[in-house]
């Protein structure tokens, strides 16, 4: 989307030229999300990404509770007009991107239900098994009429990665939907990357099993391990738990957001400085006491990430910008475009050397 594949929001033309230079590289397929389920901020990658003849994946980011008669901000009327609006902008395929793992069973049915009656278009589940149960909830999609899902293989696969792909498969065996795959292959390539990832052992995490905590603090996947080893060198180790029921917290005081790439990263900072400083939701909310916002919480509350429906709580954005204005166009409209040739004597003078476009366009990414 607009932070390409980055942690923050890019001009239009380096997201373009992104899109440009993987397509040249050989990506045929693109997903494009925004943290926040905002279209608008998808629409300059949607587009770019037809234009250069590439198949556009545009992805529904699930959280919260479907089923929850409480949390009615994320019901299936919401993620049932967000397809519908998606194809409008140009989807060849609808994704649904659960990053933490929190579809349950019985709501995949309900979801994927209900979404296969409203689009004609493929849709792909992309899930994590950080509860333990996403295998579950991919059945439950097949059935409901899911066209894709995502599953990591053998050796790979469980707690903050994707559920097993030979599991499914034998599961599926038989079913009328049975994907067709041979087993005796599977277990072939797994026993491959079971010896590769023996190689790495010293640089595994210390996940040993599936957590249901998840549905509490609603950490995508990709996050979960690197907020341990930033909480790890904060000295909070041992306040792991401390840690995952401020993420929860922040993500409350946000007005309850989607959490992925780049929101997450936000909603960790403030969780991490909520233990560090030994702050509550109330002392982030009361008006009366002084708190020093990390730079990310206020970079998003002015708008630099988009918007979330609704909007963002009056009375931590006014607390958070101090003075500051917050603004509500989308944030790649007001970026001026980058010079791309400027940058690029840049990098080569660094680098003594010409550049290709797709190393200059990594350079811009990263």
């Amino acid at each position: 989307g607009a932070n390409g594949v980055g942690y923050t929001n890019y001009p239009d033309n380096v997201v373009k030229h992104f899109v440009a230079q993987a397509k040249a590289g050989g990506m045929d397929l693109f997903r494009v999300f925004d943290c926040l389920n905002w279209v608008e901020n998808m629409r300059v990658a949607m587009d770019a990404v037809r234009e250069e003849g590439g198949l556009c994946e545009a992805a529904i980011c699930y959280t919260g509770d479907l089923q929850s008669s409480v949390r009615t901000k994320y019901d299936l009327k919401y993620y049932v007009e967000l397809a519908s609006e998606l194809e409008r902008a140009g989807a060849h395929i609808i994704a649904v991107k659960d990053m933490a793992g929190l579809l349950k069973p019985a709501a995949a049915t309900q979801l994927f239900t209900a979404l296969r009656e409203s689009t004609d278009l493929p849709i792909h589940f992309h899930t994590h098994d950080t509860s333990g149960i996403s295998a579950a909830t991919v059945l439950a999609a097949v059935h409901a009429g899911a066209d894709a899902v995502d599953a990591a293989m053998d050796a790979f696969s469980g707690n903050t990665s994707q559920p097993c792909l030979g599991s499914i498969v034998e599961a599926l065996k038989g079913d009328p939907r049975d994907p067709g795959l041979d087993p005796a292959w599977i277990r072939r390539i797994s026993f491959y990357w079971e010896a590769v990832r023996a190689q790495y052992a010293a640089f595994e995490s210390d996940l040993k099993g599936p957590a249901s905590e998840v549905y509490l603090h609603e950490m995508p996947g990709g996050q979960f391990t690197n907020l341990k080893e930033q909480a790890r060198s904060l000295g909070l180790e041992t306040r792991w738990h401390e840690v995952a029921q401020a993420y929860a917290d922040a993500n409350e005081l946000f007005g309850d957001i989607v959490k992925v790439t780049p929101s997450s990263k936000v909603v960790g900072d403030m969780a991490l400085m909520m233990v560090s400083q030994d702050l509550t939701p109330n002392d982030v909310s009361n008006p009366g006491r002084d708190i020093s916002f990390p730079a990310s919480v206020v970079s998003m509350m002015k708008g630099d990430l988009g918007q979330p429906p609704g909007g963002w709580p009056e009375g931590l954005q006014t607390k958070a910008l101090k003075g500051e204005t917050a603004y509500i166009e989308r944030p790649g409209a007001l970026l001026p475009p980058a010079d791309l040739a400027a940058e690029r004597k840049k990098v080569e003078a660094a680098v003594e050397r010409a550049v290709s476009e797709a190393e200059l366009s990594s350079y811009l990414m990263y």
